[in-house]
């Protein structure tokens, strides 16, 4: 079990320094990160040997864990520096949830699919993350209870950014989406006082964000 833990921590150092810090992901707090969160253990038992591969991976219910290098990307993009309330829209397999909780004190997440939300909040409560507050309903409401929040990520496609997410942004906060149907592209918006900017950063390909509404 030793061994196979050292050739997983080996992995995961030359998944960062090959598709992730060679591609110009220069945050050390968010390459520390990558580097210490197990991804194995966010994917089905089957595809463990590919979990530090450089693609998406399937995770049961239609939905994936995101390709290593897009992780690091929004994560980066955010801007964070460890005094930040967050909100993330689309838990999934909890991986990404585990990356923003090495970065900040207090992560929300809100899961449309009630068994991805348990499966994820069981390997993080496992891996000993606290501070983790999980929601199973409607993403594009995000969680006006505890807004604003300084940083939003969504990690599921939307047709148009949900008014509701941007209303939930404090001051300077910051809100990264894919957006589109067919083509995405992710969007960087920051509240600017009474208004919003809106940065296209590349293309990607990202499952829908589904709305119960």
């Amino acid at each position: 079990m030793a061994d196979q833990a050292a050739e997983f921590a080996a992995r995961r150092a030359e998944m960062v320094a090959a598709q992730i810090e060679s591609r110009g992901i220069k945050d050390r707090r968010v390459l520390s990160a990558m580097r210490r969160v197990p991804r194995h253990l966010f994917v089905p038992e089957e595809l463990r040997s590919h979990a530090y591969d450089d693609e998406p991976l399937p995770i049961g219910e239609g939905q994936t864990i995101s390709q290593p290098y897009i992780v690091a990307y929004m994560t980066e993009a955010l801007g964070l520096k460890g005094n930040e309330r967050v909100l993330e829209i689309g838990t999934g397999s909890g991986y990404q949830t585990a990356v923003l909780a090495e970065l900040v004190p207090e992560v929300y997440t809100v899961e449309l699919l009630g068994g991805l939300s348990s499966r994820a909040q069981s390997v993080l409560e496992r891996l000993g993350y606290s501070r983790l507050h999980f929601r199973v309903g409607d993403g594009t409401f995000g969680w006006a209870e505890f807004s604003p929040y300084d940083a939003i990520m969504v990690a599921a496609a939307a047709v148009s950014v949900p008014r509701h997410l941007q209303d939930q942004l404090g001051e300077s906060g910051r809100l990264i989406i894919p957006v589109g149907s067919g083509f995405q592209e992710l969007v960087l918006i920051r509240r600017e006082g009474q208004g919003f900017s809106r940065t296209k950063l590349l293309p990607v390909r990202f499952v829908p964000l589904i709305s119960t509404q």
